[in-house]
């Protein structure tokens, strides 16, 4: 087999019960190589690339490493033959310093001395252009810190085969300018790199090849030159699809929500918004950008009645919600819909089906002592149609739905409640380009029904392309709100990261 090929993955199948998660797929990795991995919710991505670093063991089919067959049983196997798993969600300890974080897990290097393990994780990170400080706890860090150094914990381990989930995510683009320099100097040195990841644009910026998978099976490779995004998301989605994002024009409404100098700490009273004053209008999407932890989170709960707040006002129709519970804000006949960050923990109720997710939001509107079951199971059954919902039925409990069709449920089901105001935190987050689509399509309509809409999100080129305006958040203060189109990406970037813009605060 030719030596530089790194990865090779030949007719690999997985069952799980009844579902073909991955039906005789084929898969290569050169040396040197920047390979990314595309595919819609529930392709076989993250399926293929588990039993890669040990998590799953293939029903069929066969794997080399660096032209040898090997039989992968678990992360530890993995990590022996090289392969390094970079995951989105980081896995460090806070409490530690960066070398200490390297080393972990690492037999016999506690007894290296200090200056000697300083050196050797210098080495490696100026080899590979990325800035650590080795003697740097992890909590002083900045999120772009933190990935350098999960790539440098795979790095020390000796890994040349790196698998990267959604890398991206949560960097700001200069953040991510920086990993993409940092990535092809991997390459440059010999590494073979793949790349999960949604963002068709990132795809085209950085890798050599891509692979395309679609319903557990391989689509095909093509070289990143000699493609389109369009192409991409054809053969994801298997056929033609219109990429863009429309922005409805709507005359804006009176103003629905009034925020006055917003404030709330934390258990630890670490202030988690700082002074927030901003207008929210009928019939405009209110976009909020911001690394992960600025605030958004808080904010979001905040207007829905589930955080407490230490000074300032949220004034409906002139009201003031603060110190109401959600319960007080819906026997004022408030509308208000809240779509959390953590779909099933504050969301739904994981061992429920979709009629009584349905029923625990819609009760409060009937009449009487009995619940009526049937008009909810009739919406139910229309939303499924509507957004597609995979599921066996109404009455199949939604933890067994997959992250995208759970996301669908619970958007609907805001919805259907007819808001005045509707909260969206990350309603796209992990979905591919046609369920994301379905509810940009979903948000507009509300829009266009005077709906005044707050859409936190983490893609700036979703932001700028479906809200009116975006406000920016950092370390809980609020660093800009600007016209959609009146500020680039890289604007936006400086302020995610605490640089001060331009705040077009009307009087409240």
């Amino acid at each position: 087999m030719n030596q530089n090929v790194f990865v090779k993955m030949e007719e690999i199948s997985k069952i799980f019960g009844t579902v073909k998660a991955n039906d005789h797929i084929n898969f290569e990795v050169n040396k040197g190589e920047i390979h990314a991995l595309l595919g819609e919710n529930g392709a076989g991505k993250s399926t293929l690339m588990n039993m890669l670093s040990g998590i799953y063991k293939p029903d069929s089919g066969s794997i080399y490493i660096h032209g040898h067959e090997v039989k992968i049983n678990s992360p530890k196997d993995s990590i022996q033959k090289g392969i390094g798993m970079i995951h989105q969600h980081y896995k460090l300890v806070e409490v530690q310093t960066a070398k200490e974080n390297v080393i972990m897990g690492q037999s016999g290097k506690f007894f290296m001395k200090d200056k000697e393990l300083s050196e050797q994780i210098k080495k490696i990170a100026n080899q590979f252009g990325l800035a650590v400080d080795p003697n740097k706890k992890i909590y002083d860090m900045s999120i772009g810190e933190k990935q350098a150094v999960e790539i440098l914990k795979v790095l020390y381990q000796g890994a040349d085969i790196l698998i990267m989930d959604e890398p991206t995510a949560v960097l700001t683009p200069q953040e991510t300018k920086k990993l993409f320099k940092i990535i092809k100097n991997m390459a440059k040195e010999g590494c073979a790199i793949i790349i999960i990841t949604h963002k068709l644009h990132e795809v085209m910026e950085v890798s050599d090849r891509v692979t395309v998978l679609r319903k557990g099976t391989t689509v095909g490779t093509l070289n990143t030159k000699e493609t389109s995004p369009k192409e991409l998301t054809d053969l994801m989605v298997g056929k033609a699809v219109d990429l863009s994002i429309e922005r409805p024009n709507v005359q804006r409404g009176p103003a629905v929500l009034k925020i006055k100098e917003l404030n709330a700490t934390d258990i630890d009273q670490v202030k988690v918004l700082n002074g927030l004053t901003f207008n929210l209008y009928a019939g405009e999407i209110l976009g909020v950008a911001g690394v992960a932890g600025s605030g958004q989170k808080e904010l979001c709960e905040s207007i829905a009645g589930l955080y407490p707040i230490d000074s300032g006002e949220i004034l409906y129709e002139e009201e003031n919600l603060v110190g109401k519970s959600p319960r007080d804000i819906i026997k004022k006949g408030i509308s208000m819909s809240f779509i959390p960050e953590d779909r099933l923990g504050m969301g739904l109720v994981a061992s429920m089906d979709m009629v009584d997710n349905f029923l625990l939001k819609e009760h409060h509107n009937q009449k009487g002592f009995f619940i009526k079951r049937k008009p909810i199971m009739k919406k139910c059954e229309e939303m499924i149609e509507r957004l597609e919902i995979k599921t066996p039925g109404i009455h199949h409990p939604v933890k067994q739905l997959s992250g995208g069709n759970i996301q669908k449920v619970l958007i609907g089901r805001e919805i259907e409640t007819n808001p005045h105001v509707l909260i969206t935190a990350y309603a796209v987050r992990g979905l591919d380009i046609g369920a994301s689509h379905t509810i940009y399509d979903l948000i507009n309509e509300q829009k266009q029904k005077e709906v005044a809409i707050l859409f936190i999100g983490e893609d700036l080129d979703v932001l700028l392309e479906l809200c009116d305006r975006i406000m920016v958040l950092c370390d809980g203060e609020i660093t800009g709100i600007v016209s959609s189109s009146d500020v680039t990406k890289e604007q936006l970037g400086l302020m995610m990261a605490g640089e001060k813009g331009p705040v077009e605060v009307d009087i409240v």
